[in-house]
């Protein structure tokens, strides 16, 4: 009746000036003079409040989950009617029953009595209102209904045909209230999704399912390859997030093998990569393997998912099988050399990352795969390194050759360490240059000599700027040079260095502010004197890793630690207490006393606070602690030595001079030491020496403590 009664409305308003008309309809009259107010869904709590209204009317002992009716309301896009619908048959199904049955909202969404027939169910609403199109409208809206999301014109126009004639139809079904124009930067359009559940009905009537969904395959896998050319401009996350709910459903979709199906995936799993939905990323790229074209592709995809994996799942294992298996089908596509660089590059994730494998990978079976590696590269064996002249494929072997030479696994070989290293250097590859740094700042770590593995690791921090965040090939190093970088600061010393590092990891948004990276600013705030913001941050770290699950906590016992020492400087008993009961929570059983970390916080808290009735007793278990690798050795004996002085022990100084070569690799220790030095022998230089060293680390607090000493003795 719209020609009828926007004749009618011009002939009031024609007669009564001063009338003013109010209409509602699904569409504009059309006429002089006309303001449209559309009316949109309702928002969630009244949506909610109005499910609520009428359920208690159907049954009035319903209860429900306030979670799951916002889910309900959700689903059913805020519409009243459907809310009605819905809400009357939870006296027989329940909340819950309600949402499992809105997979078929059209359905269930009937059997109302009363009022016109029409909005008796939600299937005949739309029924009349799709009726009244006409055959060219009806066409593009039965096709919109295969979008799962938003869509733009060009998506419109990829299923619907001619883009000016469904520009024409786009804005008449708009008009009509069947399709939603969302605004913004681009414009997009959508369906509600039960109009959307109505339009998939008609396209499945009308038998063009398959050739729509074809052309929707086709959109995506072109939509998402744009996107990932445009990974540089800041408006791409906006233009995923539009259209990710569609890349995933068409791949979905999709039916098996092909070179559509598989751009799509490949494309999404980079995407989602970037935009951090690292989990998912994973299953797109194992999904992208097993759909190649060919065998190329297929390791190409298997590649990138073994750098995705690094860094999405707890599990190394994971890395090292999608090497091999990337070896496998470089073998199939005839590539060597990228059989050479893969079974390289797994032989150094079972050696430089063992702590993450189920099972154990035999050093027989390495060595085999290493010979394979040197066979592909066209070499006899490492004995022929020479021969292979590519520099990249050089690195990559003589980096896994020191780590599998080395005397255990997480240990290169020291004699192989500088080759690996200048091998990595002719390459123009950051990734490649850091792997070698990491081989060097290792075999110096094992060495003892922590200043140079703390220097070398610095030099790996500088080198990631040029690697590129988006690229899952980049993942690995980035993620462990941070991580090695904060202990190996820790390990020397050098808190300025640890605690830069660890702000830098929480920026960069490939790790974010998670538990794992707030764990490794905590310490260098503590050790430095920040106590309130070593506390404040290991509060987050604990809430974050409650809400991530509580996964292996083992990692978090130095932060713990460190907060337990920040909390007893201030003077907090309460949160000494609170902090000790989280130690052994995080120990998970392990012995305590054995773990440096917790001796060195309690030789210091002693010294700070006077207490030496158990003094000698933790000043032998500070040197009882004897793990070269652990960060907080030194810490502990140069701690211990000083409780030692400080509690009058009579082998105080053959302790102190015990300590002192731990002291030369680490910073803290060394100033330490030179403050028990001044106590033991009222030495002024040592005093200095050791305010020097506090400066130095910008260690405020025991700065400060130092230099009221020589007030209190006096």
């Amino acid at each position: 009746m719209i020609d009828e009664a926007a004749a009618f409305a011009e002939r009031i308003l024609a007669a009564c000036p001063g009338t003013r008309v109010l209409v509602t309809s699904r569409e504009r009259l059309g006429v002089p003079g006309e303001r449209s107010v559309p009316i949109a869904p309702l928002p969630g709590s009244d949506a909610e409040a109005l499910f609520h209204d009428r359920a208690l009317a159907a049954d009035p002992r319903f209860v429900a989950d306030p979670a799951v009716v916002a889910g309900l309301c959700a689903r059913l896009d805020g519409m009243p009617l459907a809310i009605e619908l819905a809400a009357a048959r939870g006296a027989s199904l329940g909340a819950t029953g309600l949402l499992a049955a809105l997979d078929d909202a059209l359905r269930l969404l009937s059997g109302g009595r009363g009022g016109d027939e029409r909005h008796r169910s939600l299937r005949a609403v739309l029924s009349w209102s799709h009726d009244l199109l006409d055959e060219e409208e009806k066409t593009l809206f039965r096709r919109l209904g295969v979008f799962a999301g938003a869509f733009d014109m060009d998506a419109a126009a990829a299923v619907g045909g001619d883009r000016a004639g469904v520009a024409d139809l786009l804005g008449r079904l708009v008009d009509k209230s069947l399709v939603v124009h969302v605004r913004g930067r681009v414009s997009r359009w959508r369906l509600l999704e039960t109009v959307r559940a109505f339009a998939r009905a008609q396209l499945s009537a009308a038998g063009e399912e398959d050739e729509i969904g074809e052309r929707h395959l086709g959109w995506a896998a072109s939509a998402a390859s744009t996107l990932e050319g445009r990974l540089g401009d800041p408006a791409w996350r906006e233009d995923f997030d539009a259209m990710a709910a569609d890349l995933r459903f068409a791949l979905a979709g999709a039916g098996g093998p092909g070179e559509v199906p598989h751009r799509l995936a490949s494309a999404l799993a980079h995407l989602t990569f970037a935009r951090r939905h690292l989990l998912e990323s994973f299953a797109h790229y194992r999904t992208a393997a097993a759909i190649a074209p060919d065998a190329a592709s297929a390791a190409a995809d298997l590649r990138a998912g073994a750098g995705c994996a690094h860094v999405s799942t707890t599990s190394n294992q994971h890395v090292f099988e999608l090497l091999l298996e990337a070896a496998e089908q470089a073998r199939r596509a005839g590539d060597p050399r990228g059989r050479a660089i893969d079974l390289a590059r797994a032989v150094e994730t079972a050696c430089r990352f063992p702590e993450a494998f189920e099972t154990d990978v035999s050093r027989e079976r390495l060595s085999g795969l290493l010979t394979d590696a040197f066979e592909a590269a066209g070499a006899a064996g490492a004995a022929e390194a020479e021969r292979v002249d590519d520099p990249e494929v050089a690195a990559c072997l003589a980096v896994a050759r020191a780590w599998l030479d080395g005397p255990d696994r997480g240990a290169p070989d020291p004699a192989s360490a500088p080759s690996a290293l200048a091998a990595a250097r002719t390459t123009a590859d950051p990734v490649l240059i850091s792997s070698g740094l990491c081989v060097a700042a290792t075999a110096a770590l094992r060495a003892g000599r922590l200043r140079d593995a703390d220097r070398i690791t610095r030099e790996r921090l500088d080198l990631l700027p040029s690697m590129d965040r988006d690229d899952p090939y980049c993942a690995p190093e980035i993620c462990n040079t941070y991580g090695r970088a904060c202990v190996y600061a820790i390990m020397a010393g050098e808190l300025r260095g640890g605690m830069a590092a660890a702000r830098a990891g929480m920026d960069d948004d490939l790790l974010s502010d998670t538990h794992i990276t707030a764990s490794r600013l905590v310490q260098p705030l503590a050790l430095t004197g920040r106590f309130r913001d070593a506390i404040g941050h290991a509060e987050r770290m604990w809430d974050q890793w409650e809400r991530a699950g509580r996964p292996a906590p083992g990692w978090m016992l130095p932060a713990v630690c460190t907060t337990v020492l920040a909390s007893g400087m201030l003077g907090e008993p309460g949160s000494v207490a609170l902090w000790r009961s989280r130690t052994g929570e995080v120990a998970g059983g392990a012995p305590l006393r054995t773990a440096a970390v917790t001796v060195f916080v309690d030789a210091r808290l002693a010294v700070h606070d006077g207490r030496f009735d158990g003094a000698e007793a933790l000043v032998r278990e500070a040197f009882a602690v004897d793990t070269p690798l652990d960060p907080y050795l030194a810490y502990a004996r140069a701690a211990g030595a000083e409780l030692a002085v400080a509690a009058g022990l009579p082998d105080a100084a053959e302790l102190v001079a015990s300590a002192a070569p731990l002291a030369e690799e680490n910073g803290w220790a060394a100033a330490c030491l030179a403050r028990a030095r001044w106590r033991l022998h009222g030495d002024r230089d040592e005093l200095a020496r050791a305010l020097a060293g506090w400066e130095r680390l910008d260690a405020r607090a025991e700065q400060d403590l130092t230099r009221a000493l020589p007030t209190q003795a006096d």
